[in-house]
């Protein structure tokens, strides 16, 4: 599986930005989608993530602002950050995992990351 992602850029406090994350390799449709982030010397944190059904989930910080989305027929995954702040400044990576019916982890794909940066 292959992710790329893109979008990423510099932004003030209070922009939005859209990232995207395409994927090949694997059906789209089966395959849990993630978003995490990681800044120097910091270990890499989920930002949010949603499931083949579209439930989906987010780190505290970032709910009513952040919002992730799915396009199973452009096997594209979405980040929208609206209200952005200093310390949502981040290397961002998405991540897509896949599970048998049983839940068996199948694999685990990452992309490379997409830089954001939020200046104030």
């Amino acid at each position: 599986v292959q992710l790329q992602a893109s979008g990423g850029g510099l932004v003030q406090v209070g922009g939005s930005l859209t990232l995207s994350c395409v994927t090949s390799g694997r059906p789209f449709r089966l395959l849990d989608m993630d978003w995490y982030r990681q800044t120097p010397g910091n270990e890499r944190e989920e930002v949010a993530y949603i499931t083949t059904s579209g439930r989906t989930h987010y780190e505290d910080s970032v709910k009513g602002r952040f919002t992730i989305s799915r396009d199973n027929a452009k096997n594209t995954l979405y980040l929208q950050m609206n209200n952005l702040r200093p310390n949502d400044t981040a290397v961002y990576y998405c991540a897509a995992t896949e599970y048998s019916p049983a839940g068996t982890r199948r694999g685990e794909w990452w992309g490379q990351g997409t830089l954001v940066t939020v200046s104030s």
